[in-house]
Formats: structure tokens, sequence, C-alpha cells
């Protein structure tokens, strides 16, 4: 463990974060942003995966941040002693923001990684803005606020709430099938993409949060572990079927009719729950084109995004299919869209392959 950093003893209902980075002027700015909302604790910090393995056996923890390129043992070589070090861990990884952080990252994620997070530039400590900061931390709360097992059980309340209201599936066969994800997400659409009947006879429109050249690596993925043509979306490109379409990370993805053919178009609209791309215009406008053809799927993911959109897909006469919370790392976007009685039914991955696959075999 870095020995210049000592220990923090976490409260009980604390978030404790393990931050492994060998720049301590890093770690230092990252300390203090986390310890600036309560609900966090830096339990320990460390220079070098080494020191990170040391520091995850000596502490409970509950995320690790793991910078990838460090001296000695680095963060992809830590990662799989990490997991087994700190089981139940959440691991966030810090990359750089070039093609190679990204290739890296993904290998991570196949690795046992949660999710990761990218360094805006070299320096990045240092001119890194309030918008990475917040970012950063709202990604290590959400990962961290996962139940964590309790030391006697908790008495389950007399009156339990009622089951979640369900909206109805829509009768029109899907002509597009359009997927929001964010926190844990690659690996869930990886599974989801891989598991869907083939071939696919419809297009499919996915908006992952994820930041430039990032996006462009995760269609490669999805491409070579689904078996399935997948491209980033460009601008004005024709929508096919049978083909993925991933919004670029930076810019907002919609769906456009133009002289009777279905285009992608990219905007840089103002973020939409502090995201961009959101997940809200691609639903909205998927709505708008294919009406009650249209297959919303929400997978893992932080916050609310994609709620709004969801209501315009049933307001259209769509379907919505959720991702449930027992299978999801963070159900923060498909328990929105399950809590506001949006969805027609919650599953896990293999689960929402198999309705897919059920919806679309119905038209054929």
């Amino acid at each position: 463990m870095n020995r210049a950093s000592a220990p923090i003893a976490p409260t009980s209902a604390s978030v404790r974060v393990l931050l492994v980075d060998d720049s301590g002027v890093s770690r230092a700015l990252m300390a203090q942003w986390l310890h600036d909302d309560p609900a966090i604790r830096v339990v320990a910090t460390a220079a070098n995966g080494a020191d990170a393995i040391a520091a995850a056996k000596a502490h409970p923890v509950d995320v690790i941040v793991l910078d990838v390129e460090m001296p000695g043992m680095d963060g992809i070589a830590a990662l799989p002693r990490l997991v087994e070090a700190a089981p139940g861990a959440r691991i966030l990884m810090a990359s750089t923001l070039t093609t190679r952080g990204a290739r890296v990252t993904f290998e991570a994620l196949n690795l046992g990684a949660t999710d990761a997070i990218a360094k805006p530039r070299s320096g990045w400590a240092t001119a890194a803005g309030p918008e990475f900061r917040d970012e950063f931390v709202r990604k290590v709360r959400a990962l961290g606020e996962i139940e964590r097992p309790q030391a006697a059980p908790r008495r389950v309340p007399a009156s339990a709430p009622a089951p979640y209201a369900r909206a109805e599936p829509s009768r029109a066969i899907p002509r597009a099938i359009a997927i929001g994800a964010s926190t844990g997400g690659p690996n869930a659409l990886f599974e989801l993409i891989e598991q869907l009947p083939k071939p696919v006879r419809v297009p499919i429109i996915v908006t992952q949060h994820m930041p430039p050249t990032f996006t462009a690596i995760l269609a490669e993925h999805m491409a070579r572990r689904g078996g399935i043509q997948a491209f980033e979306a460009a601008d004005r490109m024709a929508v096919q079927p049978g083909v993925v379409y991933v919004a670029p990370g930076g810019r907002h993805m919609e769906v456009v009719r133009v002289g009777g053919v279905v285009r992608l178009r990219l905007t840089d609209a103002a973020p939409e729950n502090f995201c961009r791309p959101s997940v809200n215009p691609m639903l909205r406008t998927a709505a708008g084109v294919w009406g009650a053809a249209t297959l919303g799927v929400m997978l893992t993911g932080m916050g609310s995004d994609g709620l709004d959109g969801a209501r315009a897909v049933v307001a259209a006469g769509g379907t919505m299919l959720a991702q449930d919370q027992a299978s999801s790392v963070v159900w923060g976007m498909p328990g929105a869209v399950v809590k506001a009685g949006l969805a027609a039914e919650m599953l896990p991955v293999s689960g929402l392959a198999s309705a897919i696959g059920c919806l679309l075999e119905a038209g054929r």
C-alpha cells in the first residue's frame, strides 16, 4: 500500500474506495473530489498494481479506481488478482482518451472490470474540468451504492410494495430495436447481441454512455463477438436491417426519414441528464419514425436517462423492455422505466434476448 496515505476509517454507510494511480497529484485530487461527497470514503491509495493488491486484502472496499498505465505491475496485470483479492468490489478503470486506451479498457472489461472512465488528456489531474469531476464522483457513488451484505438479516416490512405496473406490449411487429445503456452496459450489450437469434432482420440502434474513440471500439467488439455488422454511426448514414449502429461519444444520435429512407442524424445539442449522447433523443425520434413498431430496450446504467424517450415509445404504441435489477450493475436507467410502469417485461439479459427473438419471430 502507498505509505504516504494513511487509511481512513469509513462509516457504515460509506462507499469504501481504493484509489490506484502512479501519480501522487492524481491520487490527491481524486481523493479530494471523493472526500467532498459525504457518502464516499477513500480507505486506501496505491501507486502500482502490487500495492493495490496488498491494500485490497487489508481493507474492505466497494469500489477500486484502477489506473491502466503504471510502472511495475500495471492495471491490466493487477486486475485479475484484484478481482480475487476483493470479491464483490466494483472496479472502475481510468484510461487515456486514445484508441489504445479504449482497446485496453475493453480488455479490462473482459477481465472483470465493471466500468471505465476516460482521462481527458495528458496532465488531466490539474486540467480536468467540473464535468469530468462530477462524472467521476457520480460513477464511484453509483458503483458503491449497490447493496452490500449486511451483518444481520434486515426485517422485511409487513406491507411489501406492490409489483410494478407493466405496460401493454405492442401488437405491431418490431421494425427496429433501440437500446440504451450506461454503467455496466458494454458487457450487457455484448451478451445481448451474442444471444439474439440470427439473422436479425431489423436495424439495431444503440446509445451507450461513452466518450469519443471508445464508441468506435465498442462497435468493433460488438461486431466481433456478436457475429453481426456493427458501426459507429455517421451523420446521414442510411439505416439498414441486420446492422448495429452505435451513437458516437459526444454527439446525440437521432433517426429521421428523408425521402422514404430512414437515416441517422448526429447533433451537438445540449446534454440531457448530463449525457451526450443521451438515450432520450434516440428513443424519441425512433418512436416518431417507427411508431408502434419501435422496440426499446433499457439496459443497466446509472441515473434516469432514457425515461422521457421511453415515454415517447410507449405513447406511440411501441414496446419497452428493461433489464432486471438482479442482473444490472446499476439499476438506475432500467429501474426508472420499470417504476414508471413503461416496461412490458423486466428480464435478465438472456431473457431479453429471448423476448426480442420471439417478437421478431412473430413477423416471419
